[in-house]
């Protein structure tokens, strides 16, 4: 049951989590997110890896009064203004250590840089077929733009809020402690769920966390109290963080063992179901 005297933030993660097994927003999730966007008591937002790209059309149709976090924390995007209201971007120097002990590997990371709304996603050298099945999939859409080839990609005026690479998870790994022990960067590497022998590194800038884009938000919109939803271990740092978590059935073990409450699965619209039963919204 809610406490009417205090503002309360929920904070979703997207995939696994809110988003149905087609990875888009049903409809009884849309009426839910819709009808707390008429209260005074509640927020909601979402926290993703994704970026706006990806994350502005799975919210159309969606009254979005909260900013959303996107790119691991690493920004918080306004989707009704179609802008980023806040960012946390690497150190500069940072960028040369990161692409020194990238390419020392044989590695070229792919960084991101807010250009405006836009997000410009740099590269050079000659791409594996990972990375080009990667690129081909993400062409064309309108918040995002690819600069290959780009010699100067270590340099530049645009804010750098990611630096991502693909490859063996072993040598990713080896670049991983390199750019720990180099640099005060957030660093997170993972399997791929398909190919367990590849992995993905992301690096943000230092402090860069769900949770602290969290505090972030309760300072911006006054919210006293977070609840916060999940299912994949790069949930756990803001589940920890928040008065109270909630794992969907299909989350990890860790995960569901970190939580206040385990609901049902993603594909039941159980985050948003349980959301209308606690405040009693009738659907």
């Amino acid at each position: 049951m809610e406490t009417r005297d205090k503002i309360t933030l929920y904070v979703s993660d997207l995939d696994g989590t809110l988003l149905g097994g087609d990875a888009r927003l049903s409809r009884v999730t849309v009426d839910v997110l819709n009808a707390l966007a008429g209260r005074s008591d509640v927020l909601f937002t979402a926290a993703t890896a994704r970026t706006p790209a990806t994350v502005s059309p799975i919210f159309e149709g969606v009254n979005t009064r909260v900013p959303i976090i996107v790119i691991g924390g690493a920004a918080l995007w306004d989707n009704a203004r179609q802008c980023y209201s806040h960012t946390r971007p690497h150190r500069p120097e940072d960028i040369v250590t990161i692409a020194d002990i990238m390419e020392r590997h044989g590695l070229q990371p792919f960084i991101y840089r807010r250009h405006g709304s836009l997000l410009l996603t740099h590269h050079n050298g000659a791409m594996s077929p990972q990375e080009e099945t990667f690129v081909a999939q993400r062409q064309g859409l309108p918040l995002k733009r690819f600069l290959l080839d780009d010699a100067n990609y270590r340099y530049s005026d645009d804010e750098a809020l990611l630096i991502f690479s693909m490859n063996h998870y072993a040598a990713l790994r080896a670049v991983r402690d390199e750019v720990m022990a180099a640099t005060p960067c957030t660093v997170m590497l993972y399997h791929d769920p398909d190919v367990p022998t590849n992995g993905y590194l992301e690096i943000y800038a230092a402090g860069t966390s769900k949770s602290a884009a969290i505090a972030t938000l309760k300072a911006m919109t006054g919210a006293q109290r977070v609840v916060v939803f999940g299912d994949n271990r790069n949930d756990l740092d803001m589940m920890r963080a928040a008065d109270q978590s909630v794992a969907v059935a299909n989350a990890f073990d860790e995960v569901k063992a970190a939580a206040s409450e385990v609901i049902g699965p993603n594909t039941d619209d159980s985050v948003a179901l349980w959301i209308a039963r606690g405040l009693g919204i009738r659907l």
